[in-house]
């Protein structure tokens, strides 16, 4: 799931095309979660109880101190395996459309995206009637549960749990939102909406039309040479049920999901609020830094059969470039930085957690 911008920069649209984007804005207001229910989904989060062996947590792979990514190019996995995509970051994925690069699960259903997670053998390798029978032995989430969710600990209530936790991951005080940009940043939004041309792809609140798009990034050489990740990438194509999955060589993103060989190469425009804090960026993390992806841009994107014909250099000079890093930076906000919390113990004659810590 973790961390990466993908930010789509095309000629800038006419007027009547403008008009017809989604504005860009502020986050809507939301209901926040019941804060019992938060509370325990926050625990949960970061309890590697909820891996299959042990050894990993939703945390290891969403760092609140890196962004809620993991801040590599490439995200960690179970162990015996390493992933083949950018882990994305989970701040604002309350307002995402879909999740993963690929697009392969709606945004609206938060609970599924969590149990994506825990149960998939390449994150967290649990199996859902494991896990509850581990919750179970622990009488703080037994009480917990009990208290917050209505009733022990069960699969559907932890998912529940943590996907609360997760909706208050939202960004505050971001200079776009509150008016507070210096004016190189101003002088940048002129340029996301105009001969940057990147507001047609990035629009909305969450700065995304959450549509895939080809740009020719250059492949991750990792994803072919590392023998764990090449055989990750074709574990979860073959799970996907994409056709002739043995002898794919590199990522083919939507094509996962449509079949459809114009989709090859496709992926998900992410949002771009807390850009800033998630690099590095796209989905297989070849860009380091902002400027490296606003270079690519500038240049035209790279080379792809399915590349979007709209993609073309732009012509942007030195103090231009400089002003659209500043104006990405302006949508950050606060830190969101949250402790590891103390984690409640199993009830055994023998105290497990302390034991194999």
């Amino acid at each position: 799931m973790g961390a990466a911008a993908l930010m789509v920069c095309v000629a800038g649209p006419s007027a009547a095309e403008d008009a017809k984007l989604p504005e860009l804005g502020p986050l809507p207001a939301a209901k926040a979660p019941a804060a019992g229910k938060a509370e325990l989904g926050k625990l949960l989060f970061f309890d590697k109880w909820l891996s299959g062996d042990r050894t990993m947590s939703c945390a290891s792979c969403h760092d609140p101190k890196k962004g809620w990514g993991d801040g590599e190019p490439l995200s960690k996995a179970y162990p015996g395996s390493k992933y083949f995509r950018n882990a994305k970051s989970l701040l604002n994925m309350r307002y995402a459309r879909y999740f993963h690069w690929d697009g392969r699960l709606t945004g609206s259903d938060r609970a599924t995206m969590v149990r994506d997670q825990i149960t998939e053998t390449h994150f967290l390798n649990m199996d859902g009637r494991l896990m509850l029978e581990r919750l179970k032995q622990i009488p703080k989430y037994d009480a917990m549960f009990k208290q917050h969710m209505g009733g022990e600990p069960s699969f559907g209530r932890t998912l529940k749990a943590v996907a609360a936790f997760m909706e208050t991951l939202v960004s505050k005080n971001v200079p776009f939102d509150t008016g507070a940009m210096n004016d190189q940043a101003k002088a940048g939004l002129v340029l996301f909406k105009g001969k940057a041309g990147c507001a047609t792809c990035h629009n909305g609140p969450m700065f995304s039309d959450y549509k895939p798009h080809a740009l020719g990034v250059p492949d991750n050489p990792d994803i072919l040479n590392d023998p764990m990740r090449h055989f990750t990438m074709r574990s979860v194509l073959k799970y996907l049920g994409m056709p002739n999955f043995e002898n794919v060589k590199v990522d083919p993103g939507y094509f996962i999901i449509s079949k459809e060989n114009k989709d090859r190469g496709k992926f998900v425009t992410p949002t771009l609020r807390e850009v800033s804090r998630t690099a590095p960026y796209m989905h297989n993390g070849m860009l380091a830094t902002l400027e490296d992806v606003v270079e690519f841009y500038n240049k035209g994107g790279g080379t792809h059969p399915n590349k979007d014909a709209a993609l073309k250099p732009l012509g942007l000079s030195a103090d231009e470039k400089t002003a659209l890093v500043e104006f990405l930076k302006a949508l950050s906000g606060d830190e969101i930085v949250v402790e590891v919390p103390t984690l409640p113990e199993m009830k055994t004659i023998e105290n497990w957690r302390t034991k194999e810590n």
